[in-house]
């Protein structure tokens, strides 16, 4: 039988398991919040052990903590900014007020950890309190913000290499398929000839795009409202431990870290994070895009486009032998999906702030950090999974252009319009390609036509200027 200790609260008395690491604050939100079933992300259990780091190491600097005390909880802080205190961090993702289920939950976990250290017994908060040492000059409303920040902007350090490493996939196959040609198309229908090394090449480019916005973002979430406490005022905070706090945080993480000059805006508002996850929104649209190209030019793969093979990862159908689907473009564009849903949930938790704060950030946090996880996981999978292990199909390509009539419009340049449109005909009706009817008719050379559609001709940009 499991032995347990008897804490106290406003609300009364409850029984905690005796080695826990957690106390009755984070019992009773167990109690109250059985929403997700899934625990507060890592990240933001990392970025709490280094803001109470850095409050603790101002704190003790400015004469405030006991040396003793100050020690054992600078311990206790390393371990759970290092991970290894995030099995005790048991509240719910979702919860209500504002987030201090997981404030109380981590200055319980970092006061009891201490009292380890020191060789007291969990529970013993009148040598280490978890309010009166921990939380000491500091509110859920000015650290979880905070914490969140400096969460966000570490997952997006890391998904920003995971695009840069998707980009550079995209441009070796830009290389790698340079020389073949291929139908370029609009609304699904056949338009002009491109080449496939275009094509990947367009994809590089729209995800660099999305590196950059990403590697933006820092300058949208560096600005904290730590020092602010309940609503932004400073109320029972030194002067000195609220331009101190944020410095310490600064050289903790190693972030271009700054307090906010009106901390009351920056604890009312966070439309920061509404900027930010329209970003990843942005990141997650492009993904769910080139999943859905590179699932139809590998459609088929022989009754379709066929023009690509992706890599085979898993038998596709339980009754279709021999059947293999595209399951990593399919599974990129679900987290997409999940992306922009969770944006829209983002902006309406924002939006559902009142007054001096948004009791909805937890929320927030769930959605925004699970946002950058998917789009990093996403991009990982469809680098490693689909792109670097990508085939040209040539002979696919080259008969697509061949028998298509997107060819035709290359012959603009050379017939007119009039003439390339019965060109365009004549292959219609007499079931032939635009090359058959162009050499049966002798209106070009084979030689000329052929080089009408080379990579070179084709990826021209522009028509030549013509000799005055």
């Amino acid at each position: 039988m499991t032995n347990h200790r008897q804490e106290k609260d406003l609300l009364g008395t409850l029984s905690v398991p005796a080695d826990a690491l957690h106390g009755i604050y984070t019992e009773r939100a167990i109690v109250n919040f059985p929403l997700a079933n899934r625990p507060v992300h890592p990240a933001l259990i990392t970025a709490f052990g280094q803001v109470k780091l850095a409050c603790l190491q101002t704190n003790a600097e400015l004469g405030y903590l006991p040396d003793d005390i100050a020690v054992a909880l600078q311990q206790a802080c390393l371990e759970m900014a290092e991970g290894r205190l995030n099995a005790a961090i048991l509240v719910d993702a979702l919860q209500g007020g504002a987030g201090t289920s997981t404030n109380m939950n981590v200055n319980e976990v970092l006061a009891n950890r201490a009292l380890q250290i020191i060789g007291k017994s969990p529970g013993d908060y009148e040598t280490i309190s978890p309010l009166d040492h921990v939380n000491l000059h500091q509110s859920t409303n000015d650290t979880y913000p905070t914490a969140l920040k400096v969460a966000a902007i570490e997952q997006l350090n890391h998904l920003e290499t995971c695009v840069s490493s998707l980009v550079e996939e995209f441009q070796i196959q830009e290389k790698r398929t340079a020389h073949i040609v291929k139908v370029g198309r609009t609304q699904m229908q056949d338009a002009v000839p491109i080449t496939l090394g275009r094509e990947m090449a367009a994809y590089a480019e729209a995800f660099s795009r999305d590196r950059w916005r990403i590697y933006k973002c820092q300058e949208r979430l560096r600005v904290v409202n730590l020092g602010g406490t309940a609503i932004g005022t400073g109320t029972l905070a030194p002067r000195q431990y609220i331009f101190k706090a944020i410095e310490q945080l600064r050289h903790i993480t190693g972030l271009g870290l700054a307090r906010a000059d009106n901390l009351v805006e920056a604890t009312q508002n966070n439309d920061a994070f509404v900027e930010v996850s329209g970003i990843l929104k942005a990141c997650a649209t492009n993904l769910f895009k080139v999943s859905s190209d590179l699932r139809f030019l590998s459609s088929g793969p022989h009754c379709g486009i066929g023009e690509i093979n992706l890599p085979a990862r898993q038998a596709g159908s339980s009754i279709m032998p021999g059947k293999v689907n595209p399951v990593i473009p399919e599974a990129v564009t679900q987290a997409a999906m999940m992306v922009m849903a969770y944006d829209q949930t983002i902006a309406q938790a924002v939006s559902m702030g009142n007054l001096e704060l948004n009791p909805f950030l937890p929320l927030v946090a769930d959605a925004l950090l699970n946002s950058i996880d998917l789009l990093a996981n996403s991009c990982t999978i469809l680098r490693k999974f689909c792109v670097a292990g990508l085939e040209p199909n040539e002979d696919r390509c080259c008969n697509n252009v061949n028998d298509g009539t997107g060819v035709v419009t290359l012959l603009v340049e050379e017939l007119g319009y009039q003439q390339a449109q019965q060109v365009a005909q004549i292959a219609k009706d007499r079931n032939k390609t635009i090359r058959q009817v162009v050499l049966d008719e002798k209106i070009m050379s084979p030689e000329a036509f052929d080089n009408l559609t080379s990579p070179n001709r084709v990826m021209r940009l522009g028509l030549p200027e013509k000799k005055k």
